[in-house]
C-alpha cells in the first residue's frame, strides 16, 4: 500500500508542478493584458469546461499537463480586429519573453520550496548522525568490539577520536586508519541522554569488493541532520543551484550522440541498464515505489524536486515547442528587427516531437522489459 500511496502521491505532485507551470504563464499573460482564450487541464478530449468572461476554462481526458492559449500565438489562427492589440505577436518582446519563462521559471522556485520542506521535515541527507541500529556479537570468529563494549541499539556516535560528530563516511574513514595497527580509539556515545566514553579497537576486515576496512560491529541506523528553518530555505536555493548543474549534464548525456548510442545498444543487445542510464515516467514510478516501500519519504519529496528541476531545464531547451525554443526566436527577432514567421518553424517543431515520442517509448520499453535495477 506505502508503494502505491508513494507512487500516486508523486504523480499527483508532478501533475501539479505541470499546473503551476501553465499558472506562471497565465498569471504573467494577464498582468500584461495579454488576450487568454483558454485554460485548460490534460490534453486531448474535453471533458468539461466553463467560461468566465473570455476565458474557457476546463478538464481534458489526458491528465499529462496542461496548456494555456494566447491570441495570436497559434500562427494558423487569426486574430480578430478588435483583439489585434492584446495578442502575442503586438506585445513588446521583453513582455512575451516574461510570459514565456515564467512558465519554466515556475519550476525552479516550486523546487526550492520542495527542497526546503524536505530539509525541514525530513533532515539532510548529505549530513547524517550515526546512531548504531544493531550489534553484531562476533566480528571474524571472535566477539566484536561494540558487543565487548557493551554498545546497544540506539547508541549515537557523538565524537570518535578527535573527530565531532562524524558523518557516516567519517567514521568509515577513522576506523579504516586504525584498523590495520590495532590502534584503539574513543567513542563518546550518547544513551538516553548521558554521555558515555568506550574504548574500542577497530578490526580490519574485506568489504564485498575486497577492500580493507575498519569495522566494531554495528550496523548504523544513520539520522539525518534537521536545520532551522532559515537554514532549510537556503539550503532549498543552493540545492536547486546543484540540480541545475547536475541537469545540465544529464541532458547533455542523454540527448547527446554517447546517450543516443546507449539506448541503441539496450534495445538492441543484451547489455544491462545501470543507475546512469535515463528512464521514463515507469521507470521513475518503479524507483518512487521502491522508495515508499522502504518507507523514506524524505528521499521522495528530494526526487520530486530534482524532476521539478530537470523538466524545468528541458523546458529551456532553445529548440520549438519547448518554451527555450519560443525564447530563442524572440531573441533573433530582437537582433533582425523584424518578426519570424512561426509558420516556418512547423516542420522543426514537428521533427522534436517526433524524436521526443521515440526516446520516450524506447526508455517505457526498457523500463519495462530492463527495469534500472535498484540502488
Amino acid at each position: 500500500m506505502s508503494s502505491t500511496l508513494a507512487i500516486v502521491a508523486f504523480f499527483v505532485g508532478l501533475l501539479l508542478v505541470i499546473l503551476i507551470h501553465e499558472a506562471g504563464h497565465y498569471a504573467v499573460a494577464r498582468h500584461y493584458g495579454f488576450k487568454v482564450e483558454e485554460y485548460f487541464v490534460g490534453f486531448g478530449p474535453r471533458l468539461w469546461s466553463t467560461r468566465r468572461g473570455e476565458i474557457e476554462y476546463g478538464v481534458k481526458a489526458l491528465p499529462l499537463g496542461g496548456y494555456v492559449k494566447i491570441a495570436g500565438m497559434n500562427p494558423y489562427e487569426p486574430v480578430a480586429p478588435e483583439d489585434l492589440s492584446r495578442s502575442y505577436g503586438e506585445k513588446p518582446i521583453w513582455q512575451r519573453a516574461l510570459v514565456i519563462f515564467s512558465g519554466p521559471g515556475s519550476h525552479f522556485i516550486v523546487a526550492a520550496v520542495l527542497f526546503a520542506c524536505a530539509l525541514f521535515f525530513y533532515g539532510d541527507p548529505a549530513k547524517t548522525i550515526p546512531v548504531v541500529g544493531t550489534v553484531e556479537a562476533t566480528l571474524n570468529g571472535a566477539p566484536s568490539p561494540a558487543a565487548l563494549a557493551g554498545l546497544k541499539p540506539g547508541d549515537t556516535i557523538v565524537a570518535v577520536g578527535d573527530v565531532q560528530n562524524p558523518t557516516d563516511d567519517q567514521l568509515h574513514d577513522v576506523l579504516s586508519v586504525a584498523a590495520p595497527t590495532s590502534t584503539a580509539l574513543t567513542f563518546t556515545i550518547l544513551r538516553d541522554g548521558t554521555t558515555l566514553q568506550i574504548q574500542m579497537t577497530p578490526v580490519a576486515v574485506k568489504d564485498a569488493q575486497g577492500n580493507p576496512i575498519g569495522r566494531i560491529g554495528v550496523e548504523l541506523s544513520p539520522d539525518y541532520v534537521h536545520p532551522g528553518v532559515l537554514a532549510s530555505i537556503g539550503g532549498g536555493i543552493k540545492l536547486v543551484g546543484d540540480s541545475i548543474t547536475a541537469s545540465i549534464h544529464q541532458i547533455g548525456q542523454v540527448f547527446g550522440p554517447h546517450g543516443i548510442g546507449r539506448i541503441g545498444d539496450l534495445l538492441f543487445t543484451n547489455t544491462p541498464r545501470t543507475q546512469n542510464d535515463p528512464t521514463s515516467v515507469v521507470g521513475i514510478g518503479q524507483q518512487v515505489g521502491q522508495t515508499g516501500r522502504a518507507g523514506d519519504w524524505g528521499q521522495i519529496l528530494y526526487l520530486l524536486a530534482f524532476v521539478t528541476v530537470f523538466i524545468g531545464l528541458v523546458n529551456l531547451i532553445p529548440l520549438p515547442p519547448f518554451d527555450g525554443g519560443h525564447l530563442f526566436v524572440l531573441l533573433i527577432e530582437k537582433v533582425r528587427g523584424k518578426a519570424v514567421d512561426m509558420r516556418k518553424l512547423i516542420p522543426v517543431s514537428a521533427v522534436v516531437m517526433s524524436f521526443l515520442v521515440v526516446f520516450v517509448l524506447a526508455n517505457v520499453y526498457l523500463d519495462i522489459a530492463k527495469p534500472i535495477p535498484s540502488p
